[in-house]
């Protein structure tokens, strides 16, 4: 008598999120995110180390020491120990938020006063990530919605910089406007299997098309150094400073403001994990991460943006591919000749795509965003103030100066002024006691 099989009942089938794509696909589907998020976690070092006049071997030490902590990070984040750890799709990395206090702290005290105020600030991370979770009701779409749409929004001019900065003029363009076509000539007609891969299809059809423009330069795999181990000490053991400190906290709280935005983001795009034990723990991972960062040289780390419009994009839902983009990174920070490699895709290949991306992250906070009763006038309001004031040191980067280093170290990130705003308001409006009773209809 034949033994009838037992069918996989859908109570048994794993959830897409912890589903370990075979490695011919999960190998290209990590580089991808790799890819995309390379150029934001050297951008910041770079500019850090560039504004602060380091030789180019330091700011190539700050390089390596981001790569090696974001790989861990989105190790940590994607898989998860014990009570660090969201489990979902997320790349890590050090926050543009930083930037401005970094250079402040590093001119007045020098970066080992940045990377001791960073160990402090991931303490203060872990610490507090209990509370926030308690207090997730007080981030409705409402905040976070606003927040993560006006986190894509700000950062589309950084793509635009990738383009321009590239050089090439009209070529430069061009050549980011192919990019951008192929993304969605890939996601209209190839078959959902070839889909999956838009972003690293355009990529490496923009990099092939840049060598006859002219606007392809691998000079720089040449002149890498095969291996190369971080050196964690070259800037001094970290100082722990209370002005250093003080603004690093201010930094760190923008950063809990958006990684909670980003965790529920991604936790709505797969369908798991938008709630708040997950929110704690990808809090806790981020304190953890950074702490170890200010030990090993680097800055601040955060959720990345760019996970959130790549997971979106490519409906890819496996916290695997995550982890394996940061073991990538972990590698790149030994082996500088393949980081090397990594950033020789052009500038213009990078900002097209980095365009879709950003784009796709400003997309997604309104579709969280419409959740919200916008026929509310309140809620209409908050929308309105705190996008128009997020988007001010956008579009206007000195509309600040006159003002204290202090002050500025929160107004010129409009991330943190649109999270501000949109808490402060809701707050303001929905949880506490009305000072007029509403008339009866």
């Amino acid at each position: 008598m034949a033994v009838a099989a037992h069918a996989v009942t859908p109570a048994q089938a794993p959830h897409p999120v912890d589903v370990r794509p075979p490695l011919r696909r999960l190998v290209p589907l990590s580089l991808q995110h790799l890819l995309v998020a390379y150029a934001g976690m050297a951008t910041m070092p770079l500019l850090v180390g560039t504004a602060l006049h380091l030789p180019e071997d330091r700011i190539r030490l700050l390089i390596s020491a981001n790569l090696l902590v974001s790989g861990l990070a989105t190790l940590l984040q994607s898989l998860g120990v014990k009570w660090f750890g969201a489990r979902l799709p997320i790349v890590m990395g050090s926050t543009f938020t930083a930037i401005t206090p970094a250079v402040l702290i590093g001119e007045e005290h020098g970066l080992a006063a940045v990377f001791g105020a960073t160990i402090v600030s991931g303490l203060v991370t872990v610490a507090v990530a209990p509370w926030f979770g308690r207090c997730l009701h007080l981030f409705p779409p409402l905040v976070t919605g606003t927040v993560i749409a006006v986190i894509g929004f700000s950062l589309v001019p950084s793509a635009a910089g990738l383009v321009t900065g590239g050089g090439g003029g009209g070529r430069g363009l061009a050549l980011a406007a192919v990019t951008v076509l192929l993304v969605v000539i890939v996601e209209r007609l190839a078959p959902p299997a070839i889909g999956r891969f838009s972003v690293l299809v355009a990529m490496a059809a923009g990099t092939v098309l840049a060598v006859p423009l002219g606007l392809f330069d691998g000079s720089g795999v040449a002149d890498a150094a095969p291996v190369s181990l971080p050196h964690p000490t070259a800037f001094g053991a970290p100082v722990f400073l209370v002005p250093a400190i003080a603004a690093m906290l201010v930094v760190q709280l923008v950063n809990m403001v958006e990684s909670v935005g980003d965790t529920l983001a991604v936790g709505q795009i797969v369908e798991r994990g938008d709630d708040a034990p997950t929110v704690v723990r990808a809090l806790r991972a981020d304190g953890a991460a950074t702490v170890v960062s200010g030990a090993l040289a680097s800055f601040p780390i955060v959720t990345f943006g760019q996970s959130v419009g790549l997971v979106s994009v490519t409906r890819v839902r496996s916290r695997h591919v995550v982890a394996l983009s940061g073991a990538l990174m972990v590698l790149l920070a030994f082996v500088p000749v393949l980081g090397a490699a990594v950033a020789a895709v052009p500038g213009p290949v990078l900002g097209g795509v980095s365009l879709v991306m950003f784009g796709t992250v400003g997309a997604v906070g309104l579709r969280i965003l419409a959740r919200a009763d916008l026929t509310d006038a309140r809620n209409l309001l908050t929308v309105a103030l705190a996008f128009g004031l997020g988007l001010i040191p956008v579009g206007a980067p000195e509309f600040y100066a006159p003002l204290p280093a202090a002050a500025r170290t929160v107004l010129d990130s409009g991330i943190a002024v649109t999270g501000i705003v949109a808490f402060a308001l809701n707050l303001l409006f929905h949880h506490t006691p009305r000072l007029r009773k509403e008339p009866v209809r």
